[in-house]
């Protein structure tokens, strides 16, 4: 079964075909093009139809492709909100965050080694 978007995710999904779709030409899709204009399948379904938008589009824009994809994941990122695919039973973070979340931890452990050392 094929993921469903919303009305907000498809319009998102229409800002990022006309921008960064290869294949999107006014409206049209050149894949489809066998001598008269056909349609981009993609920018009038709520599906997620095209493979190249699948694997090379949607990408591009990570928390969109979350939302669409992972629509029935019950596990999200405690810091921003964004569902995530989790890889392992501890894992609270979404990518980004989890690198933000080390950073501080390791300064925070950082700061606690120097006061320590002046005592």
């Amino acid at each position: 079964m094929l993921p469903q978007m919303t009305g907000r995710q498809r319009y998102k999904a229409n800002a990022l075909i006309k921008r960064l779709c290869a294949n999107y030409d006014g409206g049209n899709c050149l894949l489809l093009d066998d001598g008269e204009p056909c349609v981009c399948v993609q920018s009038i379904s709520f599906s997620l139809l095209c493979k190249y938008f699948r694997n090379a589009v949607l990408p591009a824009e990570p928390k969109l492709e979350a939302e669409i994809l992972m629509s029935g994941a019950k596990t999200v990122c405690e810091r921003c909100g964004v569902p995530i695919e989790k890889h392992s039973n501890r894992q609270k973070y979404c990518a980004e965050c989890a690198r933000i979340m080390y950073l501080k931890n390791k300064a925070k452990y950082q700061r606690n080694m120097r006061s320590g050392v002046d005592n």
